[in-house]
């Protein structure tokens, strides 16, 4: 059984903070987390989702953290995945392509309550809920918890380059590369995401429209992440991608196409550490069709932007 939740945090002065749910079934204290609604559910939204629910908190997923498993009285296993999150900020336009989310009930949650961070392990009531936690104490105590999102999109299948007469800039998708993008949506707005940066090319213009239409954002067009840019100007698409990751900015997606990713991953790996660098993926074609790589950058104490975390998402559509 798949589930999902967040451990969503929050400084106060000094001390940083944890936002734990009381359960009156179980009279127990844990992190907000549920199982996939069944319809397709992505693991991200799930999250983001199910903080809602249970706390009445919009928010922003962060770095992955350790998933916890256990066995049910059922004999199922039940394997719950988190993220460290953060309440989303005011007008996010993120919030707008997740949908109506009720509130649960007071039987199945009846009390969310922020906790100095230390001190929630010992008011967690299941041991295995603390492994997360100490995860995310590292990244506090490290200086690495802080992190802004960059997403490495890859566009939805699109025609292929036979049969398509107009040429590369106007190759348009399939209708099941449309449906992969429809699936995008949710993920990317679990990350929070309030950038579109996006070759000019008609398939990844495309691969980017639905979510531009349920967040309302305008999409920002990238010559450097054209076809032809990685042929002409390496360096150049590299330079663009490097400033990308080095300023701290809003979250953001970068649509390209599966032949520029070898010179995006050159980019992201310049800024890796080793263990990171080779979990990048090195062999054609790098990212499925509409898969997304997210990339987790934080600023070290010398100053320089490094990656923290990375994670490969798709949608159930994909």
């Amino acid at each position: 059984m798949q589930a999902a939740g967040a451990l969503v945090w929050r400084t106060a002065g000094r001390r940083l903070e944890v936002l734990l749910i009381h359960r009156p079934r179980y009279d127990d204290w844990s992190w907000p987390k549920g199982k996939l609604d069944g319809d397709g559910e992505s693991l991200p939204m799930c999250a983001v989702r199910e903080v809602k629910e249970e706390t009445g908190i919009s928010v922003v997923l962060g770095v992955p953290l350790p998933s916890v498993r256990y066995r049910l009285t059922d004999g199922r296993v039940k394997v719950c995945t988190y993220w460290a999150a953060t309440p989303a900020p005011q007008e996010c336009p993120a919030i707008a392509p997740r949908g109506r989310i009720k509130d649960a009930s007071k039987h199945e949650v009846d009390e969310s309550r922020w906790v100095e961070a230390r001190a929630a392990r010992k008011l967690l009531t299941r041991s295995d809920d603390v492994e997360p936690l100490e995860a995310l104490l590292d990244l506090w105590d490290d200086g690495l918890l802080d992190t802004w999102t960059v997403i490495v999109a890859r566009h939805g299948r699109a025609r292929s380059r036979s049969s398509w007469k107009g040429g590369e800039p106007t190759r348009p998708l399939t209708p099941v590369g449309a449906k992969q993008a429809g699936a995008m949506v949710p993920i990317l707005a679990a990350y929070g995401v309030e950038e579109v940066l996006s070759s000019p090319w008609e398939r990844c213009v495309a691969t980017m429209g639905p979510y531009l239409d349920a967040s309302g954002l305008d999409l920002i067009t990238a010559p450097q992440l054209t076809e032809t840019a990685a042929t002409k100007n390496k360096p150049a698409v590299r330079s663009f991608v490097g400033d990308l990751l080095g300023a701290r900015r809003r979250p953001t997606v970068v649509c390209t196409h599966r032949p520029v990713l070898p010179v995006v991953l050159t980019a992201i790996s310049a800024r890796s550490p080793y263990r990171l660098s080779k979990a990048l993926p090195d062999r054609d074609p790098y990212l499925r069709t509409a898969e997304l790589l997210v990339i987790h950058m934080a600023r070290r104490a010398t100053g320089k932007a490094r990656l923290v975390a990375l994670e490969r998402q798709r949608g159930p559509e994909a």
